[in-house]
């Protein structure tokens, strides 16, 4: 069967890209371009050079479009909404009555309505010089409010893809029910984040919440070659509370007593690295635990391959990234019980879903995956099973570039989110 592609572009928007902590969505992008779709990458802000990592995220940033950047000048700002005022009054006025319409209390969050009506101006001129068909956003916040109300000023149809857990929290203050309601169709990540979406969006429009999941490219990891499984323990992630990395390193001086020669390595960066270091060298773990920083997609690849076991104790996730990749690798995952994770993780299966914030169960589950490398051979070829049949950027893609060609939005069903 023929793929139908839109014809025209499709524009890819979020509040930062690319960034190292994003690579997720330059995937996505790549494989919608690897099936003949022209895709326009935009941006609200920069990301900071040190979250720019490879040549490849150096590359798709110099051909990124930024708003911010092309409304640092005051005259292009007046001339740009002056346009499309020119253009369509109408549309002018009912997108800043929309923003005004979906305002937070409280004067700031007016202020900030107004910067991502002016930001809005400055993205749709953009999109309609480049004849741009359909607007995608990815979250749920800042940048689908700028995306909502490109809509409204351009008329061109938007969607936006929803992450979790943070937008949960504050799911009033960013109007998801707005967003859905004025959405083409919306991209949840999982089953759980579809139903967190329900709770905040009108049942009418509920058959417009679609299952699209994040996906790798199963290829760049893992080798054919067999893999002999050790005890190195790999956790990727930010260093914030949410990760669980303090339960991690008091999980593993645990552990140690058991298996001395276990060694774990900690990809990631972020505002709590300085405390946990100085936290592995009071549990003196300083000889078995290294801190890495960041890390590009490569080195990532690298390190599952050398690793045996990857763990994510988080305290909140939507269906992590790392998990698809780690599980790509053949290596087992043990992760928290949160979220859409146990939709991916299936516990004995592809590794062990433990309660948040347990940290018995925690090594009680480690010691078993360090004690019986069969055992880790096992889950490692059911996980990457799972991932080439379920998480599969190219298939999942695939369901993406097919709701972007759709003519007829009516044809989905709430009774089958995964079938287009």
């Amino acid at each position: 069967m023929v793929q139908k592609v839109i014809k025209g572009p499709i524009a890819y928007l979020t509040g930062e890209y690319p960034k190292v902590s994003h690579t997720f969505i330059q995937r996505e992008v790549m494989a919608l371009r690897a099936k003949g779709a022209e895709v326009l990458t935009c941006t609200v802000r920069r990301p900071p050079p040190k979250e720019i990592s490879g040549p490849e995220q150096v590359v798709e940033n110099d051909n990124t479009f930024c708003i911010l950047q092309a409304a640092q000048s005051p005259l292009r700002i007046l001339r740009t909404h002056t346009k499309l005022f020119t253009r369509s009054p109408s549309r002018w006025v009912s997108a800043l009555l929309l923003a005004i319409k979906t305002t937070s209390p409280g004067p700031k969050a007016l202020l900030y309505q107004l910067f991502y009506f002016v930001e809005a101006g400055i993205l749709a001129d953009h999109l309609l010089t480049k004849h741009v068909k359909h607007l995608h956003n990815h979250f749920g916040n800042s940048s689908c409010t700028v995306a909502m109300l490109t809509s409204e000023l351009s008329g061109i149809p938007y969607s936006f893809t929803m992450h979790g857990p943070a937008i949960f929290f504050e799911a009033e203050r960013w109007r998801i029910d707005e967003k859905v309601a004025r959405a083409r169709f919306v991209s949840c990540i999982s089953y759980f984040c579809r139903s967190q979406v329900m709770l905040f969006s009108d049942q009418q429009h509920w058959s417009k919440l679609r299952i699209v999941h994040c996906g790798v490219v199963v290829g760049d990891y893992g080798s054919s070659d067999e893999k002999r499984y050790g005890k190195n323990v790999l956790f990727i992630g930010r260093l914030s509370a949410v990760k669980g990395a303090p339960l991690l390193l008091e999980t593993f001086a645990k552990v140690l007593r058991d298996h001395p020669a276990a060694q774990l390595t900690i990809v990631g960066d972020g505002d709590d690295r300085a405390a946990l270091e100085e936290h592995a060298r009071v549990l003196g773990l300083k000889e078995a635990v290294r801190f890495l920083g960041y890390c590009n997609q490569t080195e990532v690849a690298d390190l599952l391959r050398q690793s045996d076991i990857l763990v994510l104790p988080s305290f909140a996730e939507g269906v992590p990234v790392v998990l698809m990749e780690a599980m790509a690798s053949r290596i087992p995952v043990i992760a928290s019980q949160v979220a859409g994770v146990p939709e991916l993780v299936n516990d004995g299966v592809h590794g062990f879903i433990t309660p948040p914030g347990d940290l018995n169960t925690l090594a009680q589950r480690l010691n078993e995956l360090l004690s019986n490398p069969k055992r880790c051979e096992q889950m490692g070829l059911s996980a990457r099973k799972k991932i080439e049949a379920e998480y599969n950027i190219d298939l999942e893609a695939g369901r993406l570039l097919q709701l972007f060609s759709s003519d007829d939005q009516t044809e989905f069903s709430i009774h089958n989110a995964r079938s287009i």
